[in-house]
């Protein structure tokens, strides 16, 4: 346990293993380890606004597992894109350092998640208000997805040194990451988990169009009085 943590304390100043110039052999495992335990953890503190009621425990089980493989999935569908854009504006042979920007960035958003964790148990002992507990773990992953930024931006800080251009493709890949992301997000539900819905680990209306029910809620906001 404590080489675990001195790893993660590594990763988090962005030394040892873990520094910018270091070899990429031994570290991606550990990173990738990260998103599976951090976001695992966060997964189930998630889903204890009402899984730890009689009868929806295994919800804790699912979001546990559904969050890792958000952040994963989301990653794996956006690198070919990333990858093909890399190689069409001339920078092809700097992307064996951008993987280890992108890499770094999804662990750092499940360690992120994994310590904010005790602020979302103090929130959920604080109401019952479902929308307000969706809105809340909203609330968290964009912190995380801010966090994450100062590690892509140590990364990427020689890349744009050598070439401007990786400046532009970092935000980039922030947008496609976000755009991916928030459908998987939509296709997973629920993370939270209704009160007054029975528990399952995909909800029958999966496969909808989250933009399109995000436009939905902004039409009706805007025709209240």
């Amino acid at each position: 346990m404590s080489s675990f943590l001195a790893l993660t304390d590594d990763f988090l100043r962005g030394s040892g293993r873990f520094g910018v110039d270091a070899p990429v052999a031994g570290r991606v495992r550990w990173l990738f380890a990260f998103v599976i335990l951090f976001g695992g953890f966060y997964g189930a503190v998630m889903a204890s606004f009402t899984g730890l009621s009689p009868g929806r425990f295994h919800q804790l089980l699912y979001v546990a597992v559904k969050v890792p493989v958000l952040l994963l999935v989301s990653f794996a569908l956006c690198l070919p894109s990333f990858f093909v854009v890399n190689t069409v504006v001339g920078l092809r042979r700097d992307f064996a350092k951008v993987l280890r920007a992108i890499i770094a960035a999804q662990s750092c958003v499940a360690l992120v998640l994994a310590c904010l964790a005790p602020v979302t148990i103090l929130f959920y002992l604080s109401t019952t208000d479902y929308a307000a507990a969706l809105n809340f773990n909203g609330a968290i992953f964009a912190v995380a997805a801010l966090g994450a930024q100062v590690v892509v931006r140590r990364y990427y800080a020689s890349l744009i040194a050598a070439s401007p251009r990786h400046r532009i493709l970092m935000y980039f890949w922030f947008f496609l990451y976000l755009f991916v992301a928030m459908q998987m997000a939509w296709i997973l539900r629920p993370f939270v988990g209704n009160p007054y819905d029975p528990v399952s680990f995909f909800r029958e209306e999966a496969w909808g169009n989250a933009y399109v029910e995000i436009f939905k809620k902004i039409g009706e906001m805007l025709e209240q009085p």
